[in-house]
C-alpha cells in the first residue's frame, strides 16, 4: 500500500503539505496542490479516511431515529436531513425504534460508544431524563416531537394551534357533533392535537361528548376500527378529525364500507399531508407540515452542536398550512 510519505517524496513536498491538500485546510498554492494530486494519481494513492477520522475522533456519520419507518410522513423529513448532511460530507444512518422506548434508548448508545457524531430524534418516547442527560455531553436534536420544558434544540410546528385550526374549519362548515381520533396519549403529539380539538370545541361553546373522543395509535387500522365504533352509535358524528392522515384514511374506508359518503354523510379531516392524502378519493383535507424544512433545520442545528458553536436559538416552531380538499365538504383553497 502506498503511504503518504511516498506521495510527499514524489511531489517533492513535506508530508504536512500532502495532509493539507487531502483535508483542504491551511495555505497551499494552486501549483503545489496540482503537484500533490498528480503524484497521488501516478502512485494510485488511496487515502485512509478511516484512520484520519479515528485520529480526529469523528465518524462523519449521524444517526436519525424514527418512531415508525413505515409511516410515510417521515420520508420528506429524512430527505431534508440528508440534503444538509451530504453537503457537509456526513452520512446518515436510520434507526427504526418501532414505537418502542427501549429500542430508542438502545440507539442512543451509538453516541456513547462514539459510533456516530450526533443524533436527530424524530421521536421522544424514552425517559426524558435520559435524553436530557445525554444531550449534556453529546450533540442531540429533537424534530417533529419535543419534550416539555426541555433545553434540547427542537424543531416542530405548533400542534395545538394546528389542531384547533382544522377543528375550527369543521365548525365553520356547520358541524357541531365532531369526533376526534387521537394519537397515543403517552406521546406529546397525541396530547397536543387533542388539546387543540378541545380548545376549538370549548371556544365555540360546543359540548365535548367523551364517547366521540377515542385514542388511536396513528395507524390506518386504528382509524378504521374507531370509525366503526363511531358508526355503531345511535347518534354518530357528522364530522371526524383524525390526528394523522393514516387514521383519517382508515376512517374513510370504514365509512365507505357502510355505504355512506364522504363528505355528504360524514366529513373527515386528517393531519400531516402525506402523499396519499391527495390521492385518496375524496382527497383529504389536512394540515401540511413543512417536512423538508423540519429536517434541514434540524440538521443545521446538529452541525452547530457538533462544531461546538453557540446556538442563538434552540426552539424552532415552523409554519404549517391548512390544506382544504374534498373530504370536508368545502371548496378547495
Amino acid at each position: 500500500m502506498i503511504k503518504l510519505k511516498e506521495v510527499a517524496e514524489r511531489a517533492n513536498v513535506s508530508t504536512a503539505t500532502v495532509s493539507r491538500v487531502l483535508s483542504n485546510t491551511g495555505k497551499v498554492t494552486e501549483k503545489t496542490r496540482k503537484k500533490v494530486l498528480a503524484a497521488m494519481e501516478e502512485l494510485n494513492y488511496q487515502p485512509n479516511f478511516l484512520a484520519r477520522q479515528l485520529r480526529k475522533l469523528e465518524t462523519k456519520t449521524i444517526l436519525v431515529v424514527v418512531p415508525d419507518i413505515a409511516n410515510t410522513f417521515f420520508s420528506k423529513v429524512i430527505r431534508g436531513i440528508e440534503s444538509v448532511a451530504l453537503q457537509n460530507d456526513y452520512q446518515v444512518l436510520l434507526g427504526d425504534s418501532q414505537n418502542n422506548s427501549q429500542s430508542e434508548s438502545q440507539y442512543l448508545n451509538h453516541l456513547r460508544y462514539k459510533q456516530v457524531d450526533g443524533v436527530i430524534l424524530l421521536t421522544a418516547r424514552t425517559d426524558s431524563r435520559l435524553i436530557e442527560d445525554l444531550s449534556d455531553d453529546y450533540p442531540v436534536v429533537l424534530a417533529c416531537e419535543y419534550l416539555e420544558g426541555s433545553r434540547i434544540p427542537t424543531v416542530s410546528i405548533d400542534n395545538i394551534s394546528s389542531a384547533r385550526k382544522i377543528t375550527d374549519h369543521l365548525i365553520k362548515q356547520g358541524h357541531q357533533r365532531i369526533a376526534h381520533i387521537s394519537g397515543p396519549m403517552n406521546i406529546i403529539l397525541g396530547r397536543d392535537r387533542l388539546k387543540g380539538y378541545e380548545q376549538a370545541m370549548t371556544q365555540n361553546r360546543y359540548e365535548i361528548d367523551q364517547v366521540l373522543v377515542q385514542e388511536g395509535d396513528f395507524s390506518y387500522e386504528s382509524g378504521y376500527k374507531l370509525m366503526e365504533k363511531f358508526l355503531a352509535l345511535q347518534n354518530p358524528p357528522t364530522a371526524v378529525f383524525a390526528a394523522n392522515d393514516e387514521m383519517a384514511i382508515g376512517a374513510i374506508k370504514a365509512i365507505k364500507k357502510h355505504r355512506l359518503s364522504v363528505p355528504e354523510d360524514i366529513a373527515v379531516v386528517g393531519f400531516d399531508d402525506i402523499e396519499m392524502a391527495s390521492i385518496i378519493e375524496p382527497e383529504l383535507t389536512t394540515v401540511a407540515q413543512p417536512t423538508f424544512e423540519i429536517g434541514s433545520t434540524a440538521m443545521d442545528l446538529l452541525l452547530c452542536l457538533m462544531k461546538k458553536e453557540q446556538l442563538t436559538k434552540k426552539q424552532y416552531v415552523l409554519e404549517d398550512q391548512l390544506v382544504i380538499r374534498q373530504s370536508c365538504g368545502a371548496n378547495e383553497m
